[in-house]
């Protein structure tokens, strides 16, 4: 009421309703921070919690494009992880020098940056726009810390509409920068945890194939062949890592094999051979004690069986052979023809080749041959 009158004031109707739209705005913006924050730390995997992140940041703050730079401590420069849109592969060419552009500045500085006037901007740097023809109309790059280092910058450009970036995207920018943060130590850490694991499997397989005098380096060389074929089947990042610790250990079973067999530099007799034959299930037995490597039990077990029903232990056929069993018994037979042995000389490349294209759809798969074929012929066996 006005003091005079008693009659009340006029309520600025589309004022007011312009700041409960900006109310509920906001409140559905924090409602998307926190799914997107428990979307980011739903996987231990750094690339896809990159490539999350940027598809969260593009979606939080209505911007078009949105990138990732991460610092090399060694060089001391930015480089692009991840940039969403078609100039993505051009971005990754380029790198920044700490303090050089607006990346940069804030990477050097620890502190946020929020331009709407690019072409006014002194630190904002032309020479990005020119290189990928892209436009920059206004842009908003905040610091990502770990344990309060700068370990990198996020970006989110051009702001969808007609207005620029405001005080609240920025507040937005910063909370999820600090998620992604806590995410990639989460699977920084996680990763230390995994490159340990794979290298304590290794040597420990290394360590089995001592025993073994004929056999230097096979463990290693099955594993690269391994990871190779897989190169060219439709295997998921987690795939190709339990092949990596299944071929790693795919003879650990031998470890149950008596010396005079193992380093035998004759041919084995049938009952030695069947006593061989008992490595697969042996390794399987050791496996299953350790319940995160429930995954490569199939791999270890069974890359001894034929597609034809007649291999070891259990005599599977075809696809009822685990995939990653497969990818081994072609990986450990091609190493195994092209290494020499006591009572035969090694084969030529060229000849394990024809043979395992020869004994393609009756000893190996033929799946597997092929993407073994095709990794031979690339250079990468």
């Amino acid at each position: 009421m006005t003091a005079k009158s008693g009659i009340p004031e006029k309520i600025d109707l589309d004022r007011w309703l312009s700041h409960l739209q900006y109310i509920e705005n906001r409140v559905k913006k924090l409602t998307l921070l926190a799914k997107l924050s428990q979307l980011l730390n739903s996987t231990l995997d750094p690339y896809e919690i990159r490539r999350m992140a940027m598809e969260a940041a593009c979606q939080l703050i209505d911007a078009e494009v949105a990138s990732l730079l991460l610092l090399d401590k060694r060089t001391k420069k930015l480089y692009f992880e991840i940039a969403l849109g078609e100039n993505e592969k051009t971005l990754k060419t380029l790198t920044l020098n700490l303090g050089e552009g607006i990346a940069g500045w804030v990477a050097k500085t620890g502190k946020p940056l929020l331009v709407n006037q690019p072409e006014k901007e002194r630190r904002f740097l032309r020479e990005i726009d020119r290189k990928t023809r892209f436009k920059t109309r206004n842009l908003l790059c905040v610091p990502v810390k770990a344990k309060r280092k700068v370990v990198g910058v996020l970006e989110v450009v051009n702001k969808k509409g007609e207005t620029g970036f405001d005080e609240g995207d920025l507040s937005l920018l910063t909370s999820l920068s600090d998620q992604v943060a806590i995410a990639l130590d989460n699977a920084r850490l996680y990763q230390e945890l995994e490159e340990t694991f794979f290298q304590t499997a290794e040597s420990l397989a290394e360590a089995i194939e001592q025993r073994d005098p004929y056999t230097g380096g096979h463990t290693r060389r099955v594993g690269e062949y391994s990871l190779a074929i897989a190169k060219h089947l439709k295997l998921n990042r987690q795939e190709k890592k339990w092949l990596k610790i299944a071929s790693a250990l795919h003879d650990i079973g031998k470890i149950g094999i008596e010396d005079r067999i193992l380093r035998k530099p004759e041919r084995l007799s049938r009952e030695e051979f069947d006593t061989i034959k008992l490595h697969s299930n042996m390794g399987a037995e050791i496996l299953k004690h350790i319940r995160q490597l429930k995954e490569i039990i199939p791999g270890v077990k069974y890359h001894h069986e034929k597609v034809n029903g007649a291999g070891y232990p259990e005599g599977l056929r075809g696809e009822k052979i685990p995939l990653l069993a497969r990818i081994v018994a072609v990986a450990d037979t091609y190493d195994a023809m092209t290494t020499d042995r006591p009572y035969r000389p090694a084969l030529s490349k060229e000849e394990a080749v024809r043979e395992l294209k020869r004994c393609a759809g009756t000893q190996f798969d033929e799946n597997v041959v092929r993407a073994f074929n095709q990794a031979y012929r690339r250079g990468e066996i």
